[in-house]
């Protein structure tokens, strides 16, 4: 019996300890996202349109070589300001495929505005192939789909450095502050000047990565505004609600007498 309960209780501090070793390490590669303040947040937020239309320059020229953006379409650009002609004109710069012909064959066309987004890549094995095993993944709710969200893709795009004394970097690999465990496979793509904006703005790393950031937010959510204008608007509307049927409640009740 005695026997027994030093196994039972081994086995206890067996499964404590299994159980909080991940706790540890998540714990130990927690990192502290900076509190970006974009203007979308809040209540009564709304995206910047100039910052969209920079951001969407920025996926372009820099993030489109590798991540693809299979949810949008080229008519959503319309919603971020610009017209349809120039939506349209956009798409047409990019050829995607298309078919069966007559013959039986597929080809390529420039693509309209029902088009979704070109991938850079034609299937999975080959975006692997073309950036040393690794995925580079689709960006269209990734916003959405990062703990920290916008937050975290602007801190994620700003906080490649040199890794600390002592720390290992396995080969391939960059150092990124606000990644987990600080390894990351995509190379630190925004630098100075690298893009030149239309309306002037200087192309600063933290500036495009703002805008890109902004870019994605919407990408993600491009309901976004709408929601919270019905949301407002819902709320004025059981204020007011509340407001004449605590009226009606009074004046039906007023010559009542307790």
């Amino acid at each position: 019996m005695p026997r027994f309960r030093n196994l039972l209780g081994a086995l206890v501090l067996g499964a404590a300890a299994a159980l909080s070793a991940p706790a540890a390490r998540a714990a130990e590669a927690e990192v502290h996202l900076p509190d970006t303040r974009f203007s979308f947040e809040g209540l009564f937020g709304t995206f910047d349109r100039a910052a969209q239309q920079r951001g969407f320059q920025v996926y372009k020229e820099v993030c489109a070589a590798c991540h693809s953006m299979q949810q949008l379409y080229y008519r959503n650009l319309t919603e971020i300001g610009l017209t349809e002609a120039q939506a349209r004109a956009l798409a047409a710069q990019f050829m995607v495929q298309d078919g069966p012909d007559d013959q039986g064959q597929m080809f390529e066309r420039p693509a309209r505005l029902s088009d979704h987004f070109r991938r850079p890549f034609p299937n999975d094995q080959a975006a692997r192939a073309s950036n040393n095993g690794a995925l580079p993944p689709d960006l269209s709710v990734m916003v959405k789909a990062r703990a920290g969200g916008a937050d975290y893709v602007y801190a994620l795009l700003t906080g490649y450095q040199d890794p600390p004394a002592g720390f290992t970097l396995m080969e391939g690999m960059s150092y990124n502050t606000y990644f987990p465990g600080h390894q990351i496979a995509m190379p630190n793509i925004l630098n100075p000047g690298q893009v030149s904006f239309a309306d002037g703005t200087e192309a600063t790393v933290e500036q495009m990565a703002r805008d890109v950031t902004t870019f994605l937010a919407w990408a993600a959510e491009p309901e976004l505004e709408q929601r919270r204008q019905m949301g407002v608007r819902i709320i004025l509307f059981l204020i007011v609600l509340g407001g004449l049927t605590y009226a009606v409640k009074r004046k039906v009740w007023a010559d009542v007498h307790h």
